[in-house]
């Protein structure tokens, strides 16, 4: 693919992840997110939760952000190595930081507000694609 069209491509699917951040509430079922723009490390209890509902939902924008930016990361490099190193290191990912965050909402304290806030943010972010990017540009750039 011509350089341009890459850097297009690239750019409208950086945006469409950006559209999903804008849009979270009305996408996804998420009552953390008013939790945590509350003084969440002081609250003594989680709010209303729906747990099956929640898990489903956060799984779902994992995926959803992972799918993006595995097209992302694809478009950039054009190898299948890359991708299926990527998709090892998404569904790992997945499996840890899902069974941390249901245990952390299941078993909840107050000192478990931190880690929460950072499991929760590293589900819903498009996080591993600014630690991935850099990453397989700096082993390219290695092995010339």
């Amino acid at each position: 693919m011509k350089r341009v069209g890459v850097i297009i491509l690239v750019f409208l699917l950086l945006i469409l992840l950006a559209v999903l951040r804008f849009f979270q509430e009305e996408f996804f079922y998420d009552p953390l997110i008013d939790f945590f723009y509350g003084d969440y490390l002081t609250a003594e209890s989680l709010p209303e939760i729906n747990l099956g509902k929640l898990l489903l939902a956060t799984g779902g924008r994992f995926w959803l952000n992972s799918s993006i930016s595995l097209l992302i990361l694809k478009i950039v490099f054009e190898k299948a190595e890359i991708l299926k190193i990527s998709i090892l290191i998404y569904g790992a990912l997945f499996v840890l930081l899902i069974i941390a965050f249901t245990y952390l909402i299941a078993d909840y304290e107050q000192n478990y507000n931190l880690a929460l806030f950072y499991i929760r943010r590293f589900l819903i972010q498009p996080v591993m694609l600014l630690l991935l990017l850099p990453a397989f540009y700096y082993q390219k750039l290695r092995n010339k």
